[in-house]
């Protein structure tokens, strides 16, 4: 599937085509009974792996790790699994309900030679974005919640809001301030009903744009040089927010972005549909979709996919514990513009697609 470019200020394209599923729950793992999804993705000493959102009764998530075994033509084809790495431990991860350590992201820092993972905690006050350090995948140290620094430009503390979907930037990026800053893309949300049934909606006053957005902030190198890698982060800039008919409700960060030429490659997903705010939502749409930000001011979108690059379309896409479910969260660069796209199908199973992109990158990664 062909995305068909949205408002562009240069040329870019990406494909996609479906390679089926490469990990369903094993019936006999209680852990996994309500599904595997969203996976973080990482290579590791010539092996991609993938680090699979398992979730258990009650939806209690946990976050496993599993090798991907390919087929004779090179394509995912199924997995290996391997040891649980991080379950819902911290207070800040579980609820007086449920709770967990759910959708993975994993970025691999050259310059730390690491892995950082963010990921969504589930605990009292709603999901929380977190971040993890590894350097060798199957060991995590928690780094901790993620903190916003207060802006009054925005008219509003980030830290009140709830948050998902945040990526980290594999390299350095220039900040507000043009100091060399690690970014991260994230998405606040502004019904603070989530947390308290007594609030509701509660927009900053300088936000134009109330639904779900992908939002940047920033952290300077040079703040606190003793960390590993930075959980506090300030200005807080919006990138995009929902702009087509597949994405009317919301839309949020897919894998970390890759490097091409003259920008930063980044699918995303976006929500169309009607929310009701119990789980599992049933009449919800979800689908991925493509855009290219600046590589030298991420704010800045160059290229936007107007359509999906990929859509539930399948069974294994449609039927699940939430229909009509697409959700990208890991790419794994196989060459130059071409690389394997893993998702969630239904946030029931996971689901690869080879998704191929113009101008062409450099494959990263350990």
């Amino acid at each position: 599937m062909t995305g068909s470019p949205g408002k562009t200020s240069t040329e870019f394209a990406c494909e996609t085509s479906r390679l089926g599923v490469v990990m369903a729950p094993d019936p006999g793992d209680p852990n996994e009974e309500l599904g595997v999804l969203n996976p973080g993705v990482a290579r590791l000493d010539g092996h991609t792996y993938l680090l699979p959102r398992l979730v258990a009764a009650r939806n209690e998530s946990r976050v496993g790790l599993a090798r991907v075994r390919f087929d004779d033509l090179g394509g995912p084809a199924s997995v290996e699994r391997g040891p649980m790495v991080l379950e819902p431990d911290e207070t800040w991860e579980r609820n007086s309900v449920t709770g967990g350590v759910e959708d993975p992201r994993v970025t691999f820092i050259p310059e730390l030679s690491s892995f950082v993972m963010t990921y969504c905690a589930y605990g009292p006050l709603g999901p929380r974005t977190a971040l993890a350090i590894s350097s060798n995948l199957r060991d995590w140290r928690r780094l901790g919640p993620v903190t916003f620094g207060y802006d009054p430009a925005i008219g509003g503390d980030l830290n009140l809001y709830s948050n998902k979907d945040a990526v980290i930037f594999p390299t350095p990026v220039p900040g507000p301030d043009e100091r060399p800053a690690w970014a991260m893309l994230h998405r606040p949300n502004w019904d603070l009903g989530i947390a308290t049934s007594a609030e509701g909606m509660v927009v900053p006053t300088s936000v134009t744009e109330p639904r779900p957005s992908i939002w940047v902030s920033f952290a300077p190198l040079d703040e606190d040089p003793e960390v590993d890698f930075p959980t506090h982060f300030h200005w807080h800039r919006p990138v995009a927010g929902p702009e087509f008919d597949w994405e009317t409700l919301k839309i949020g960060a897919g894998p970390p972005p890759i490097a091409v030429p003259g920008g930063w490659f980044l699918v995303y997903h976006g929500v169309s549909g009607k929310l009701t705010h119990q789980w599992p939502e049933k009449d919800v749409f979800y689908a991925a979709g493509a855009m290219l930000l600046d590589r030298d001011d991420v704010t800045r979108v160059l290229w936007r996919s107007a359509t999906p690059i990929l859509d539930p379309a399948t069974e294994d896409e449609r039927d699940g514990i939430v229909p009509n479910v697409v959700f990208p969260t890991g790419l794994d660069v196989r060459e130059p513009g071409r690389g394997h796209l893993y998702y969630g199908m239904a946030d029931s199973r996971i689901g690869a697609a080879e998704l191929r992109w113009s101008p062409a990158s450099s494959p990263n990664g350990a």
